[in-house]
């Protein structure tokens, strides 16, 4: 079995205390998840040990239903979540890390690492497999990033004075 693992980072425009706002929301994925289409199941905030299941875009135009268990929460710091339903994909952790940065201009950011680690069984055929998925899900991971902070700006608008 090849284990793998694929990680992006990026600085969302949010301080850290939104952005652990939104992504600690099982039920806002699909507004921010590149991959997620629709959340079918969820239990609204974040907790160890509950259970959320989305319908995703897989490669191309395939698509499956996954079910995320939520392993892991450290409070504004990591998230870890494992996930089914990724054939030929096994053993999927998802992870997100979180730091308080400052922007350019000096306003509070977050950096955010965004990992998946992963098995693909099949011997060859599974190391060629990979090669083909990981850049897309490398690009899914940065489209996600910059949704969130796209997201986030949008509401940060919406509420300022």
């Amino acid at each position: 079995m090849n284990r793998f693992v694929v990680a992006e980072t990026a600085v969302i425009d949010a301080p850290l205390g939104r952005v652990w706002d939104v992504i600690s929301r099982t039920d806002r994925y699909a507004e921010w998840v590149a991959g997620a289409i629709e959340v079918t199941d969820h239990h609204g905030v974040a907790t160890v040990g509950k259970t959320y299941s989305e319908r995703n875009r897989t490669l191309g135009p395939l698509k499956t239903d996954s079910v995320w268990t939520v392993r892991e929460i450290e409070p504004f710091e990591r998230r870890v979540d494992t996930g089914t339903g990724f054939a030929p994909l096994q053993d999927v952790t998802n992870t997100f890390e979180f730091r308080p940065v400052q922007s350019a201009d000096g306003r509070e950011a977050t950096e955010m690492l965004y990992q998946v680690e992963y098995a693909i069984g099949l011997g060859p055929l599974g190391l060629l497999l990979d090669r083909v998925q990981q850049p897309a899900m490398r690009a899914g991971m940065r489209a996600s990033m910059a949704n969130l902070n796209t997201l986030l700006r949008s509401e940060a608008s919406r509420t300022a004075p």
